[in-house]
């Protein structure tokens, strides 16, 4: 008798901002392919993506990337169990071409569709590289978009500890990176200038919330950036970008390692994620490994490509969902404000 567990292999789309992405995941951690088209060139000479130009630009590229995906796994779509697609959170626009594929792709084929959480993606790109990641954990979310810190007790379970009040801190590096003249995007940008800057040049405030010890507000050192230049500016001072640049860093950084250790010593576990855009920061991933290992920690953290927006993540994500039985209508719609754990 044939005891071997059948591979699960699926689809996986995602389209919530400026990347049109596809991938073909099996199992949930080996992936078979994860093709990214990117649009940052694009929103680079307007400072930031344009929902419009990103949605017109989805629409044009989905079935090409897809076709791709499916190539490169050498894979076809009869072979597919399910296909899964970000529906929320992101821009209204964007997300609903992948949805609106994915449901196409699932009406014509009739396999099984899943609806996945952006974030719950971000978080499973752990699985793909760390095989022996499982939870529960602690994993830190930072991104364009979201700032959470979140207690991962099962797969598919999460318990938010902390999250932004305001700004999250990938839009406080966007800011900040035009305020200084480097552009768009402002996440890589400012981690390049801080390299060649002194983190100590300039004493920016790490900002705390009265009331909630894990969540996280990054406008006021934004305004206490703006603030330092317009002095300048008035002074007639000029002002080093790289030591503006390695200070504003050195802020967030010290912010969100704070509370990532904080929040280990309390809820324990012996293990700590990071996951989304600015979880590839150079000086957060440092910070947090060294942080980590001084208390014996496990660290792991995505390679760089897989902290970026991508379809194998959200191919990870719904391994999981499809495991627990969850399969969506062809009434699924985007959710531009999907909060985690929410269905």
């Amino acid at each position: 008798m044939n005891t071997k567990k059948k591979d699960i292999t699926i689809l996986a789309i995602e389209s919530s901002c400026d990347e049109t992405a596809a991938a073909v995941v099996r199992n949930g951690r080996e992936v078979l392919s994860n093709i990214i088209s990117s649009q940052i060139d694009l929103h680079t000479v307007y400072g930031g993506v344009v929902p419009e130009i990103a949605s017109r630009k989805h629409i044009e590229r989905i079935d090409q990337v897809i076709a791709e995906a499916l190539s490169q796994a050498g894979v076809g779509l009869g072979e597919m169990d399910a296909v899964a697609v970000t529906y929320g959170p992101g821009l209204v626009g964007a997300l609903l071409v992948g949805v609106s594929e994915a449901k196409a792709i699932s009406f014509a084929s009739g396999i099984p569709l899943i609806g996945v959480h952006h974030i719950e993606g971000h978080i499973s790109a752990n699985y793909i590289e760390n095989k022996e990641l499982e939870p529960p954990f602690i994993c830190l979310v930072v991104s364009g978009g979201h700032s959470h810190l979140v207690r991962v007790t099962d797969y598919g379970a999460y318990e938010i500890l902390g999250r932004t009040r305001d700004d999250a801190a990938g839009e406080a590096f966007d800011k900040v990176a035009r305020a200084i003249g480097l552009g768009y995007p402002g996440g890589p940008k400012i981690d390049r200038a801080a390299r060649e800057g002194n983190p100590d040049a300039i004493s920016f405030p790490r900002a705390k919330v009265a009331d909630a010890a894990y969540d996280f507000s990054f406008s006021g050192l934004k305004s206490a950036v703006l603030n330092y230049l317009n002095a300048c500016e008035m002074k007639g001072e000029s002002f080093s970008q790289a030591d503006v640049a390695a200070s504003f860093q050195k802020a967030v950084v010290d912010v969100l390692v704070e509370h990532s250790m904080r929040a280990l010593e309390e809820f324990g576990g012996g293990k700590f994620a990071i996951a989304g855009g600015v979880a590839s920061n150079t000086a957060l991933r440092s910070a947090l490994e060294r942080a980590c290992a001084e208390r014996g920690v496990s660290f792991y953290r995505p390679s760089p490509v897989l902290c970026t927006d991508n379809a194998a993540m959200i191919g990870a994500a719904a391994y999981y969902e499809y495991r627990r039985g969850v399969r969506h209508g062809y009434d699924l719609n985007a959710a531009p404000n999907l909060k985690l754990g929410e269905r």
